[in-house]
């Protein structure tokens, strides 16, 4: 078994990807926001641009920059490029998607509940797609109850974002959400790294 280190510049790495994923958060609330003011073709762009802002910098930069924290102790971690791009790509698609959900859902709640769901497992699917994407020495194995407990962090965070892209309006409101998902984007990360 090789010794991992989560955290190998301290405090660097956690707060720097929390931060990126407060701001992508923000910006993508901020879209919703706007998205929801329109109808048709208008809203949709605005939903997209969201869901490149949550997918890209909420969660995609703030796995990658977390990863920068992540070290073998005398060894190099190398990354596949086209998974680690896949890996992005999921995350804007999926994010995309539940947006679209709840932006044209007539069922608020279960328009809400199946968009949280298929966000929370793209979210998920990002981090694994991710981790697949390492090149190392050793073989990766997971926790299946740590696993576990990190995709139910990311369905009920996904949920929450999506619930508040829809409610909030004001400016500070959504630095609230913001703040709450970047919480709940790194808690997952490293709810996942721990299941490693």
């Amino acid at each position: 078994m090789l010794t991992v280190h989560n955290f190998t510049y301290g405090l660097l790495t956690p707060v720097l990807g929390y931060l990126m994923s407060c701001m992508g958060a923000f910006l993508g609330l901020r879209c919703t926001t706007r998205a929801m003011a329109y109808q048709g073709w208008p809203r949709v762009r605005w939903l997209l641009f969201a869901g490149v802002s949550i997918g890209t910098t909420g969660i995609w930069v703030m796995h990658f920059i977390a990863m920068l924290g992540f070290t073998i102790p005398g060894e190099t971690i190398h990354y596949n490029v086209p998974i680690t791009i896949l890996s992005m790509f999921i995350a804007v698609a999926i994010v995309c998607v539940g947006l679209l959900i709840v932006g044209f859902g007539g069922d608020r709640y279960r328009s809400l509940l199946l968009a949280g769901l298929i966000t929370g497992f793209g979210v998920a699917s990002m981090h694994y797609m991710g981790m697949a994407a390492m090149r190392m020495p050793g073989r990766i194995t997971y926790n299946a109850g740590l696993f576990g407990v990190s995709v139910a962090i990311a369905v009920v965070a996904a949920t929450a974002a999506l619930w508040a892209a829809l409610r909030l309006r004001g400016v500070w409101h959504t630095v609230g959400a913001a703040m709450v998902m970047g919480i709940a984007v790194s808690g997952m990360h490293y709810m996942g790294m721990a299941a490693m």
